[in-house]
């Protein structure tokens, strides 16, 4: 099962008795999963949704609360897709959606939601997130691009749901996507939480779980990519060290001093070693700073020479690729 579907299972088993909130729930649940519809010019109400189990509660919740018995619909899926189920109330639909708020005293739909709800008390709040994420919401895997998000049939329900979403304390942002608009919570943290608010806390915490496995990889990465450039970088200026000291050699003949002679064959010798490990090699000891000056000046006293006779320097030895 993906990550939405494990939520929703979840969110679907989860039964607040307080009437508030069941009512909160249900009202959002209809509102974005369809709402309301005129069918034979009379008012419908119908809710599209992905599960049997999802709809045959909603249509139980209908009864209990309302009085009304809905009638379930399977409809076929195309292009390979399973297909959703739709709950029904045509007959005593326009009571239904006066009784719920999703009509106003005037007949009116109601493009957010009905304000009675989103001023009510944090259980309804919740209970208005856990009905508008089961109905249109989705969560996706850990990483840069994750998100709960849940699509809103119009403007004013994404901005109903932001408003909620701030009472709770949860950094929610509603926005249009392509003309479609969302709420969308993408930090971590934040995503866990208001997993967690819905009631799918076992959802909450196995995104959590992946959610630091994938933070402990990336970091892991990190590390090991920088090591890896690290390592390239002190490849190539063993390279580019060693054949300038070659070149300087080369240059210098029988002229170059012997203690910088020493040195550089001392480099050459030991093309992997660093400076300080060179000095051990050395014989006596040398410090580092010992080992870098002599073969500085090393390299200083055959482009001088170089540059003289008009001879090509220490640099022009250096292979391409290993210059940085």
């Amino acid at each position: 099962m993906s990550l939405t579907a494990d939520v929703k299972a979840e969110l679907t088993a989860v039964r607040d008795p307080r009437p508030t909130a069941r009512v909160a729930e249900l009202t959002s649940l209809l509102r974005f999963s369809g709402g309301l519809h005129s069918i034979a010019n009379r008012v419908a109400v119908e809710a599209e949704l992905d599960t049997d189990a999802l709809a045959r509660r909603v249509a139980r919740d209908l009864m209990e609360i309302y009085g009304v018995r809905p009638e379930l619909v399977h409809v076929q899926g195309s292009g390979g897709r399973s297909g959703s189920y739709a709950v029904r109330v045509i007959e005593g639909g326009e009571t239904l959606a006066r009784q719920t708020g999703l009509l106003d005293q005037r007949r009116r739909p109601v493009r957010g939601l009905p304000n009675k709800l989103t001023t009510g008390s944090r259980e309804d709040l919740a209970a208005i997130w856990r009905g508008a994420f089961l109905a249109a919401g989705s969560l996706s895997e850990p990483g840069r691009s994750a998100a709960l998000e849940i699509t809103c049939p119009a403007p004013e329900a994404a901005m109903a749901l932001e408003g909620a979403a701030r009472r709770l304390g949860i950094p929610a942002k509603a926005r249009e996507v392509r003309g479609i608009p969302r709420v969308v919570v993408r930090e971590g943290e934040a995503i866990r939480v208001a997993l967690a608010m819905m009631g799918a806390r076992n959802a909450a915490a196995d995104w959590d779980q992946m959610r630091q496995r994938r933070e402990v990889r990336a970091g892991v990465n990190r590390l090991v990519n920088f090591d890896d450039a690290n390592l390239r970088r002190s490849a190539q200026a063993a390279v580019a060290a060693c054949a300038r000291v070659e070149r300087a050699l080369e240059i210098l003949g029988d002229e170059v001093p012997e203690h910088l002679r020493e040195a550089g064959e001392l480099r050459l010798a030991h093309r992997d070693a660093s400076l300080d490990e060179l000095g051990h090699h050395a014989d006596p000891p040398l410090t580092k700073d010992a080992v870098a000056g002599r073969i500085r000046r090393l390299l200083a006293m055959a482009d001088k020479k170089a540059e003289v006779e008009g001879l090509p320097d220490t640099e022009s030895a250096v292979p391409v690729g290993a210059e940085d």
